[in-house]
């Protein structure tokens, strides 16, 4: 550390005794510059595995170890600080799709492929915009009481990416909000903050900004559906099963009707073009069903009223 009167000699002392995993050099020794003096500072790969400097941008090298100096192995620590030791990596997996015809075998394979065991992988089949996601909330406790229990490890929840958590921004920040009272590590397998994600300082705004930018393209997404049926209505096309009855059919058999011909004598005429039952027959209750409504289309109640006596008929006598 530095020299100055207002730093701790002891955090030198912590730095070195971890090793330097950039110069090589075995804990209780300061770093080693390329010239093979002592360096002016400890390399950040090594004090940052104290957890308390691991977020210091710098960490000064004491005038008693003689930076600029030619550098000379020093002595070894005799038993590492138990609170120094790394702490261990603890995952729980949370995996979610949005329609029961969706997969989850995917993310769930991703998880585990990550080392995360199958039993403390939580998934369900549910919408994002539902609030309770009984699933999520259990991953969430099974989190807290890891942490509760285990204070020095390092408790990671793992989704696939981002959207799995949801894609509301209050939502995200009121879970990054969560996560660090908690001292839960967010990690994400793909999408723009793949990684390990700490969710506090700086690194919280970058959190908000990805899940603005995830709401702000949901609503891209539906007003662009909005428009493509918008689009297509005005064109005739309004989505839906096709009609079993269709114009040419019903223009049949108004015509046929009206030379006396009966339902049943021309039903066999009549071929379904699209859908499940496409070249059947449409059935007699399709037919009045098509008549009733073609009559009301035309405001004449007597049509309608015969329409649905006709077909009272026909099934009292089939």
């Amino acid at each position: 550390m530095s020299s100055a009167p207002d730093t701790a000699p002891s955090d030198a002392d912590e730095v070195e005794r971890h090793p330097c995993p950039r110069c090589l050099v075995d804990a209780g020794s300061p770093c080693r510059s390329r010239a093979g003096t002592v360096a002016d500072t400890y390399h950040t790969g090594r004090f940052a595995k104290v957890p308390r400097l691991a977020k210091e941008l710098r960490v000064n090298t004491p005038a008693d170890r003689g930076p600029g100096q030619l550098w000379r192995p020093g002595t070894p620590p005799s038993a590492p600080v138990a609170a120094d030791i790394p702490a261990t990596d603890i995952r729980v997996g949370y995996a979610r799709c949005s329609h029961l015809t969706q997969e989850l075998q995917s993310q769930l394979d991703a998880l585990e492929n990550h080392g995360i065991d199958r039993g403390k992988i939580f998934a369900e089949k549910v919408s994002s915009r539902v609030r309770v996601r009984p699933q999520f909330q259990a991953a969430l406790e099974t989190c807290r009481q890891i942490k509760a229990h285990a204070p020095h490890c390092r408790v990671i929840l793992t989704v696939y990416e981002m959207k799995r958590l949801g894609r509301d921004s209050a939502e995200l920040t009121a879970l990054a909000d969560h996560l660090t009272a908690h001292g839960i590590v967010l990690e994400m397998l793909a999408g723009p903050l793949a990684g390990i994600y700490d969710p506090s300082g700086t690194g919280r705004m970058l959190f908000g900004f990805f899940a603005a930018m995830a709401e702000t393209e949901r609503e891209n997404i539906r007003e662009a559906t909005l428009e493509g049926l918008n689009a297509a209505a005005r064109q005739g096309r309004h989505g839906g099963r096709p009609p079993v009855i269709t114009n040419d059919m019903l223009h049949t058999l108004i015509r046929r009707r009206a030379n006396g011909e009966s339902i049943e004598e021309i039903r066999p005429h009549l071929i379904i073009p699209t859908g499940k039952r496409k070249g059947h027959n449409p059935s007699p209750a399709s037919i009045y069903r098509a008549l009733a409504e073609h009559a009301k289309h035309q405001t004449h109640p007597d049509a309608i009223e015969q329409a649905h006596q006709e077909h009272a008929a026909d099934q009292a006598h089939p």
